[in-house]
């Protein structure tokens, strides 16, 4: 992998809700940027607010993907084994967590290393598409660029309470309708997903999906 190929580790977490807000939140340990979290969020009517914590984030993640509106604001999260608990500008989010998914095992049996890797993945997209709609592991960003998720666990989200300016959003719900920030929807069923997405030039993604075809 070259310079220019970027790459994110850390979990996304996607609910929805019973008022039709749905949340992504992106938290990663390991990135361009160092350590950050952002979140996406998706109206009933479709309106997509970025909450960012700098500028420089704010600028990358709204060249990559579509928003209506990016905001950067204070953005603080917390973390463990069974609980997220988040404050960004006006939206609060506390979430619990389950037993690990079907697909989670499964894909946390793959060795990180080719559950990661750009070939695997464009391979895996279409059995993606198949299992779960909406979702994508191979897809281009608004700049061209080609990004892959690769998923290495999964854990339902069970219980989840949302606010947006101190009014409540409902109880926890499917991810339905679907988002629409990139190529890529989240999940239906709310979960916390293990993941590491790699974004490769384009020149480098042509070899990538050549050589997948090849295999």
């Amino acid at each position: 992998m070259s310079a220019e190929t970027e790459q994110f580790t850390g979990h996304i977490a996607s609910l929805g809700t019973t008022s039709g807000v749905r949340i992504v939140i992106g938290m990663w340990t390991t990135s361009p940027f160092g350590a950050f979290t952002d979140v996406m969020v998706e109206s009933l009517e479709g309106t997509r607010t970025l909450l960012a914590p700098s500028a420089a984030v704010a600028d990358w993640v709204s060249g990559a993907y579509s928003f209506d509106i990016v905001r950067t604001v204070p953005l603080t999260v917390s973390m463990d084994e069974e609980r997220l608990s988040l404050q960004a500008g006006p939206l609060t989010v506390r979430a619990e967590f389950g037993e690990t998914t079907g697909v989670g095992k499964v894909l946390g049996a793959i060795p990180r290393a080719v559950g990661t890797h750009p070939r695997w993945l464009s391979l895996l997209n279409p059995v993606a598409k198949f299992l779960m709609p909406g979702v994508r592991t191979a897809g281009t960003l608004r700049d061209g660029r080609r990004q892959y998720y690769g998923v290495t666990g999964a854990r339902l989200i069970t219980a989840a309470e949302a606010t947006w300016a101190g009014e409540p959003l409902g109880s926890l719900s499917n991810v339905r309708p679907r988002v629409h920030f990139g190529f890529s929807s989240a999940p239906k069923k709310p979960q916390l997903v293990d993941v590491t997405t790699t974004i490769l030039p384009p020149a480098e993604a042509d070899v990538a999906a050549t050589a997948s075809e090849g295999l």
